[in-house]
């Protein structure tokens, strides 16, 4: 496993961090993103789907629980949120297990989930950084697993 932290001093570099993210995504990956409300999983994801999809209206998947996307290279893209999701059986019918075997996956409050869908899984918490009181003053620690390992020193933002 490698491990790495960056320091977000923005919304826009939260968002040039999720854009980087997708443009080094595969078939069977897991992003699974953990953090307070108001630490920017929502504005990562949102950054992740609008690049890997080539959309711009990523509407946050709160109250569906999961939004599909085709990638520009053509596999699934599942943007799950899992925040209202009480017991992990209520997963079974979002297909976020077959998701992960053909597509890309990334999952905001990936603590509902049973285990984490797959060996190539990158997991990035996002923190508030407390430094000089900045409002946006955020930091991604990014711990890679599988594949994700040898990705992990390309990321920029």
């Amino acid at each position: 496993m490698s491990e790495i932290a960056i320091h977000l001093d923005s919304i826009e570099a939260t968002q040039r961090l999720g854009a980087s993210l997708a443009r080094l995504a595969v078939p069977g990956d897991v992003i699974l993103l953990t953090g307070a409300l108001g630490a920017g999983k929502t504005t990562l994801a949102r950054a992740f789907v609008g690049e890997i999809a080539g959309v711009e209206e990523v509407p946050s998947p709160t109250y569906t629980l999961v939004q599909a996307y085709v990638s520009r290279a053509g596999f699934d893209v599942l943007h799950a949120d899992l925040y209202r999701v009480e017991d992990p059986s209520e997963l079974i019918e979002l297909g976020l297990e077959d998701g992960a075997q053909t597509g890309v996956l990334i999952i905001e409050w990936p603590d509902r989930l049973d285990d984490a869908l797959s060996d190539n899984r990158l997991e990035i918490t996002l923190d508030f950084d407390g430094v000089d009181g900045q409002e946006h003053r955020r930091i991604a620690r990014l711990a890679a697993h599988g594949s994700w390992g040898e990705r992990l020193a390309r990321i920029s933002v």
